[in-house]
């Protein structure tokens, strides 16, 4: 996760970091990516249903009629072993959270346990009086996706009329008061319409918008065809920049963030460099804070059937089941050797990586994509759009 507005705009500067030491249980919400301890925060994909045929959905999510396969007494056990293991965040996610009846109960159990719930959510279900009671829990945000404009949103979901009930899912939130962003994944069917999404930032009075890379896992991937080009993702990044600025500029400032693709760091950098050198070294040492990718490490996943993942796309490897296994105990099981090593990739990926003088601000990447790609999970990324001249040591 890189803040573009945090680094670009100069939001946040290292003092407003050092200030609460660093620890992920004092960070407010918006500077926990800076935390030195990476306690994970952690996606439960508590349900495969959901109401969308979304064409690019990782969790190849099912109809929303069903019954799902951790009931809501082990959800709360799940959440209790969380917060004493002092996870910050519990992001519910799907399919689609909000076909679950329970969600609310679930999310006020976290709430009431000291954690931040936080859902990702296409916003369909979001009625007024949904709104309301996700306000009463005491939810931190609700992130609600859009792939662009209407044509293109309804296309990727796969259902009419979803564009608009997303946008009233957005609107419904607001009338609540609850903190409401948006969140795009970019490919290449809609990279182009990143204006669309700033111009809705703007029309919805939004404050928040992620900027998701696209991460493709297992082998032979069909996702790796609808990626970009490096030349694409270094112009997209480059009008994120843009847009994030001329907001900022024009007084109507907004949190935007890049999500799942680390060289985003550097390159934030590289442009700063260049622009404002004094700067550039308060983005670098921010960017150290950061760490990089964080996957199996200040990040993991449980699934809707217990398993435990490094995060919620890298599903071809399992750590072990909550439904038997606190989650705390297989995170830091020293046997799962995996696991282990993703707690430092640093001294284990190869290729570009291994030489990039970038590696302690973004820790050699996604290892789904590398092992997608290469079939080797120490491989270099391939979505890495950075120069072997902009990362060549000195």
């Amino acid at each position: 996760m890189i803040g573009i507005s945090k680094l670009y705009c100069g939001a946040v500067e290292p003092s407003d970091v050092l200030r609460y030491g660093r620890d992920s249980s004092k960070l407010p919400s918006h500077l926990l990516q800076f935390s030195k301890d990476k306690k994970p925060v952690v996606v439960w994909n508590m349900t495969k249903r959901c109401n969308l045929k979304c064409v690019h959905c990782y969790a190849q999510a099912v109809d929303p009629s069903g019954k799902d396969e951790i009931s809501t007494e082990q959800g709360k056990t799940i959440i209790d072993d969380l917060a004493q293991f002092g996870s910050p965040v519990m992001l519910f996610s799907g399919g689609e959270p909000l076909v679950r009846q329970d969600l609310v109960e679930l999310a006020h159990y976290a709430v009431s346990k000291g954690m931040r719930a936080v859902i990702s959510t296409n916003g369909t279900l979001i009625t007024k009086e949904k709104a309301k009671e996700l306000k009463e829990v005491g939810l931190s945000y609700v992130g609600i996706s859009l792939d662009g404009g209407e044509e293109t949103h309804d296309k990727f979901r796969g259902v009419p009329g979803s564009f608009k009930k997303a946008l009233e899912g957005v609107e419904n939130c607001k009338a609540e008061g609850l903190k409401v962003g948006l969140r795009c994944t970019l490919n290449k069917s809609n990279w182009r319409e990143v204006p669309t999404i700033f111009k809705l930032l703007k029309d919805l009075d939004v404050p928040r918008a992620c900027f998701y890379h696209l991460v493709y896992s297992g082998r032979g991937s069909e996702l790796i065809k609808e990626d970009l080009s490096h030349e694409e993702t270094r112009q997209v990044v480059d009008l994120i920049m843009d847009e994030t600025k001329a907001l900022a500029d024009a007084g109507n400032p907004k949190e935007i963030l890049t999500v799942d693709n680390h060289a985003d760091g550097p390159y934030v950098y590289l442009r700063m460099l260049k622009e404002d050198p004094e700067r550039a070294k308060e983005v670098l040492e921010l960017l150290q804070y950061n760490e990089g990718n964080s996957t199996g490490r200040g990040i993991g996943c449980i699934s809707w059937d217990g398993q435990v993942h490094a995060d919620q796309f890298w599903r071809n490897h399992t750590f072990g089941n909550v439904l038997e296994r606190p989650f705390s105990e297989i995170w830091n099981d020293p046997k799962i050797e995996l696991l282990h090593k993703l707690k430092d990739k640093k001294p284990h990926v190869g290729g570009r990586c291994a030489e990039c003088r970038y590696l302690n601000v973004c820790a050699g990447n996604f290892r789904a994509r590398a092992e997608a790609y290469y079939d080797d999970i120490w491989a270099q990324d391939p979505a890495c759009y950075l120069t072997d001249e902009e990362i060549k040591k000195d």
